[in-house]
C-alpha cells in the first residue's frame, strides 16, 4: 500500500485536520498522481456535515484535482510519467452498460459510479479518499490530460465547476444569436458567463446583488439585471432563450419563468434543499422547459478542457494554505470569495 497524507474529518461535527492514510499500489491500468492543487467546491462542506444524507468517515473530500503523473502501471497507454493530469467527480464505473460506454459514466446503469470520495470502490468495501491530499491512485480511463497553456491552480475548479456549466451549454446548442441569463454569479455562475461568451451568446447576468454587476462585466457579460428591481424585470419579459440557474438555496422559479421567451429553457444547475415549487401554468404558457445538468462524462470532461486551453479559460481563484481549510469553508458559507478556493498541496 501507498502511504498518503490529507485533511479529513471523522464526524459530521468534525474541524478538516491533518490524517495519514493507504492508497491502493498502483495496477496495471493505474497511475499515481502527485496532486499540486485541489479545488473547494460547496458540495465538500454538504457531504463533511451529512447535509446530503448519511456520510462514510473518515472522509477526506476534494474532487476538483490536478497534479502530475508520478507512476504508471504496466498497462496504462494514455499517459507517461510527468504528464500533467486530473481527476474529477468519479474515479471509476462499470465501463461496459450502455450509458458508461455513451460517455455518461455518472449515470452507471449498474450503479457501479465510483465517487472520488464518500464512497467505495467497486468491490464495495474500500473507501474512496478524495483531493485533500498528497497523492492519489486511479486507472487511467477517468484521469483527464491537462494543458500546460493554462495556470495549474486555475483550472482545478474546471473539474467540477467548469464541466457542471459547460455540460448543458454544449448539449442545448448554445450559441450565437442566443440570448442567455445566467442566474447567480458565483462559482458555478462565473464559469457559465465565461463558457456562454466563448460559445458566442448574449450574456446577461440576473442577481440580487447590484455590487456584482462590475465583476459580471469583467468576466464577459454584455447586460446585468438586479432582479429585486421590478422596472428591470419587466424590461427583460419574454426575452431569454435559455437561463442557466446556478442558485442553489430556495428561490422564485416562477419570475425567472416569466423572463424566457416562447420555447425558452430554464437550467438548473445548482442543488436547492427543498423541493421546487411554481404553478404547473408558468411552464405550459410558451412552452417553456425546465431541465437540470449534473456533471458531464470522462469524454465531455476532457473536451472542456480542450476547450479552454483553446481559448484561455479558467477559474477565477484565490489560492490558500490546507491549514485554511477550515476557515475557507466559513467563508463559502458566507459567499465571500470570488470566486472558488483552491488548496496548495505544497502545503500540506
Amino acid at each position: 500500500m501507498i502511504t498518503a497524507k490529507g485533511y479529513a474529518v471523522h464526524s459530521q461535527t468534525d474541524q478538516l485536520a491533518p490524517w495519514s492514510f493507504e492508497r491502493r499500489n498502483v495496477g496495471p491500468k493505474d497511475v499515481l498522481i502527485e496532486i499540486l492543487f485541489s479545488g473547494i467546491c460547496h458540495s465538500d462542506i454538504h457531504q463533511v456535515r451529512s447535509e446530503w444524507g448519511p456520510a462514510r468517515y473518515p472522509m477526506v473530500p476534494g474532487h476538483e484535482i490536478v497534479g502530475r503523473i508520478a507512476e504508471v502501471g504496466a498497462a496504462v497507454t494514455k499517459f507517461k510519467v510527468g504528464d500533467l493530469a486530473g481527476i474529477g467527480c468519479m474515479v471509476d464505473s462499470c465501463k461496459e452498460c450502455p450509458t458508461c460506454k455513451g460517455g455518461q459514466q455518472q449515470f452507471c446503469e449498474k450503479a457501479e459510479t465510483v465517487w472520488t470520495y464518500n464512497s467505495v470502490e467497486r468491490d464495495k468495501v474500500t473507501p474512496t479518499y478524495g483531493g485533500y491530499s498528497n497523492k492519489i491512485v486511479c486507472t487511467e480511463e477517468f484521469v483527464v490530460h491537462i494543458s500546460d497553456k493554462l495556470p495549474l491552480a486555475g483550472v482545478a475548479p474546471l473539474l467540477c465547476a467548469g464541466i457542471t456549466t459547460y455540460s448543458p451549454i454544449k448539449r442545448w446548442g448554445i450559441k450565437k444569436g442566443h440570448k442567455v441569463a445566467i442566474l447567480g454569479l458565483g462559482g458555478l455562475g462565473h464559469m457559465a458567463v465565461k463558457f456562454a461568451v466563448a460559445f458566442g451568446a448574449e450574456v446577461t447576468v440576473l442577481s440580487t446583488s447590484p455590487s456584482k454587476e462590475a465583476d459580471a462585466k469583467k468576466l464577459g457579460a454584455h447586460n446585468f439585471v438586479v432582479t429585486k428591481d421590478p422596472e428591470q424585470l419587466v424590461k427583460y419579459a419574454k426575452h431569454f432563450d435559455f437561463i442557466i440557474d446556478s442558485v442553489s438555496a430556495p428561490h422564485d422559479y416562477e419570475m425567472y419563468f416569466k423572463l424566457l421567451n416562447v420555447n425558452g429553457v430554464h437550467i438548473c444547475v445548482g442543488l436547492p434543499p427543498e423541493p421546487l415549487k411554481f404553478p404547473g401554468s408558468a411552464l405550459m404558457h410558451g412552452n417553456r422547459v425546465l431541465t437540470a445538468s449534473s456533471i458531464g462524462g470522462i469524454e465531455e470532461t476532457q473536451e472542456m478542457l480542450d476547450f479552454c486551453a483553446a481559448h484561455d479559460i479558467v477559474s477565477e481563484i484565490e489560492v490558500i494554505n490546507i491549514n485554511y481549510v477550515n476557515e475557507a469553508y466559513e467563508r463559502v458559507l458566507n459567499s465571500d470569495v470570488k470566486y472558488r478556493f483552491v488548496i496548495d498541496m505544497d502545503t500540506i
